[in-house]
């Protein structure tokens, strides 16, 4: 009688992609990994989802900037890549640090989603009802908010995307923000209105799947070269280049919006004090890949900043 055969083990993932546990870095996750199996032909199990759980989504009760800030969403994901658990990690681009380590590099950005913020709970900014409270942890949001509707108070919201609507809906605030791109990458779009970028301006990488590996693994990047959107990259190095020369952190209140067309790029950036107060703004007109008028804007905009302004800034804001 011959004896059956014992299966063979399966073969090992060809990329295995570390992300945040949260619903929607899983959803971001998949849809890097669908690109990826478009670009190279692979099946998706060949492309392993890596979960691991954030410092930045254990502590909920207090704004990040208070305990920690962006790290809290990378310093996991960096110790599993630095140890070669995974081979690559997948991020919101805007919850990057500006300054990374040097081990690791970016080696795709996705093509940009809708890059503007949401607003639940009204119709528009002038329509939020005298003296609401608005659910938000972002000083950017929190300081464009105050400058233009200063009689409005701001309530610390945290978690994720299903946490903040359920924190609304209990009443602990009248209005929250939330980007658009997250609602859409949920299924939740109708849950707010978009706000004109022109006349509400959003966070600097916002809307953009950032995809890091280790610096020197050289055949790990050419694979995720593969799905890097050029124009995305343009945008997102401006946008990044724009909050190292004035130093930002995450107490920072700075928003900016950097469109292209026909081959220059244009990038619009306001700061305010925390108070929203205050706010200077202005814009530079550049060649993709030439940040010499990004970082002549940011050092004008540190001029002309008022002490409430320039206290949150090359480093004055912690």
């Amino acid at each position: 009688m011959t004896e059956p055969r014992a299966a063979s083990p399966a073969a090992p993932p060809r990329l295995r992609l570390g992300t945040r546990n949260s619903p929607l870095a899983m959803a971001q996750a998949e849809e890097t990994r669908r690109r990826l199996c478009a670009a190279h032909g692979w099946r998706a199990e060949e492309v392993e989802l890596v979960p691991v759980l954030a410092s930045g989504d254990k502590v909920l009760d207090r704004p990040l900037a208070e305990i920690g800030g962006k790290a809290l969403w990378t310093k996991e994901l960096d110790h599993w890549l630095g140890e070669g658990r995974i081979d690559a990690a997948v991020h919101s681009a805007k919850d990057v640090e500006t300054l990374r380590p040097a081990a690791f590099a970016f080696a795709a950005f996705l093509p940009r989603a809708d890059r503007r913020d949401c607003l639940v709970g009204a119709r528009s900014i002038a329509a939020i009802p005298r003296g609401a409270r608005v659910g938000t942890s972002a000083p950017r949001r929190a300081a464009q908010l105050l400058n233009l509707r200063p009689d409005c108070r701001i309530v610390t919201f945290r978690g994720n995307v299903a946490t903040r609507l359920a924190k609304l809906a209990a009443g602990e605030a009248e209005v929250t923000f939330l980007a658009a791109a997250g609602l859409a990458r949920l299924g939740e779009a109708q849950a707010g209105t978009p706000l004109a970028p022109e006349e509400w301006l959003p966070a600097a990488a916002q809307g953009v799947i950032a995809v890091e590996c280790r610096a020197a693994d050289a055949a790990t990047r050419a694979l995720l070269c593969a799905i890097d959107d050029a124009p995305t990259r343009a945008e997102l190095e401006a946008e990044r280049a724009l909050l190292a020369a004035l130093g930002g952190t995450c107490h920072s209140p700075v928003a900016v919006l950097c469109t292209a067309s026909a081959g220059t790029l244009a990038l619009r950036a306001a700061l305010f004090s925390p108070d929203g107060a205050e706010r200077v703004e202005g814009e530079a007109r550049f060649a993709p890949g030439d940040h010499g008028p990004v970082q002549a804007l940011a050092a004008e905009l540190l001029e002309r900043a008022s002490p409430g302004i320039a206290a949150q800034f090359r480093g004055g804001g912690g």
